[in-house]
């Protein structure tokens, strides 16, 4: 009886480390998720346009397939790439984080530039000329996946940067629910947006009270306005991530003058202000200037980039 329990004293002792294990894992991908919030503003703002022009049937099997691209992305090819670097390359992360940071200034810098001087897109002509709905469903899910992997990367690469936790097991555990957990949250609200539309045309005719139908109609109306509003923070979030993510990087590698800076500007606006606004202001200062610096870094990558897409376009 003793022997019995003594076990079962073990088995509660186990229990209790696991459960304070999971609170531990929950915490971590809490604090790492919030990091990524300026990538998942992005992603959520950028996947929509993947399904415009498709009928609406096909927009919910469409949003599907590229989520589960996106969990294969982050849980199969991604998290053993970041455990490997994490626990043998560490010194890696910093210049992947500020390639991805690099590469959000870049995409945020090139959208500004489209909308300054707009041009034609020779890969929507190429769509609008192809006229096999299955042929371009398949085109658009496949690229769709390609950009997703990107800003998965960049998802992943932050995330591990910001997760403390004592060992690799509960390391690849944290990354994995975040992983799940930023996947779940991008493509549940692209469903939502994407069928806000539908959800308003049928209040507008079968609602039973006029301000039903009225709703209706306003969700209608309201939908291009939320993608013009989500097109401009997604764009406002790359530039501010992806700056802060290169400032952040110069300085752990040693080159800090840029940041110190930044941050005493910043200090210095918010200390202008009534003290209960000097938080709020000091963080929008920096989280301005972070911006700033991400779209001069943008633009200087514009032509870069381009003609480096070139060289692998023809090889």
């Amino acid at each position: 009886m003793s022997g019995l329990l003594a076990l079962l004293d073990d088995v509660a002792g186990i229990a209790k480390v696991a459960a304070a294990s999971v609170d531990d894992v929950a915490a971590a991908a809490g604090k790492a998720g919030a990091k990524t919030a300026g990538v998942i503003i992005d992603d959520a703002a950028v996947t929509p346009k993947y399904i415009q022009g498709f009928d609406p049937a096909r927009e919910l099997p469409i949003i599907w397939r590229i989520t589960r691209g996106s969990l294969f992305n982050k849980i199969i090819l991604l998290l053993p790439v970041a455990m490997l670097l994490a626990n043998f390359a560490p010194w890696a992360v910093t210049p992947l984080l500020m390639l991805g940071g690099g590469y959000l200034c870049f995409e945020g810098a090139e959208k500004i530039f489209h909308v300054l001087f707009p041009h034609g897109s020779h890969e929507i002509e190429e769509d609008m000329e192809d006229k096999d709905p299955s042929h371009l469903e398949e085109q658009k899910i496949k690229g769709a996946i390609k950009t997703d992997f990107i800003l998965s990367a960049e998802i992943m690469t932050i995330a591990l940067a910001a997760i403390e936790v004592p060992n690799v097991w509960m390391q690849a555990a944290t990354l994995a629910v975040v992983g799940i957990g930023v996947t779940v949250a991008v493509y549940g609200s692209v469903a939502l947006i994407v069928k806000m539309d539908d959800v308003g045309l049928f209040l507008a005719k079968n609602a039973p009270t006029p301000v039903g139908r009225g709703l209706g109609r306003g969700l209608v109306k309201f939908m291009p306005v939320l993608m013009w509003i989500l097109s401009v923070v997604g764009t406002a979030a790359m530039l501010w991530v992806g700056g802060s993510i290169v400032i952040h990087g110069l300085e752990v590698l040693g080159f800090g003058w840029l940041g110190h800076h930044i941050h005493d500007w910043a200090y210095a606006i918010g200390h202008m202000v009534p003290v209960g606004w000097t938080a709020i202001v000091e963080w929008s200062a920096k989280a301005t200037m972070d911006g700033i610096f991400g779209v001069a870094l943008g633009f200087l990558l514009i032509p870069a980039v381009l003609a480096a897409t070139r060289v692998f376009a023809k090889a």
